[in-house]
């Protein structure tokens, strides 16, 4: 973690568009794996794209009551 520290504050452009990448490319991931999992259903092409976005809905209402 004192590395990620030391990055963000001597190069916080590089940080952050690997942080960006990162999250770009963890998203394509899942929305992969959804389609994989909902891909037999015969589903629509935006059915995975609202099962992420409502899983993460979800998880984001859960973390806001346990406070």
């Amino acid at each position: 973690m004192d590395y990620l520290h030391r990055l963000r504050m001597e190069r916080p452009l590089l940080f952050w568009g690997v942080l960006a990448l990162a999250f770009w490319l963890g998203f394509q991931l899942v929305l992969f794996v959804a389609a994989l999992v909902l891909g037999p259903f015969g589903l629509p092409s935006w059915a995975p794209i609202a099962v992420v976005l409502g899983v993460l809905v979800l998880i984001a209402r859960r973390q806001q009551r346990s406070r």
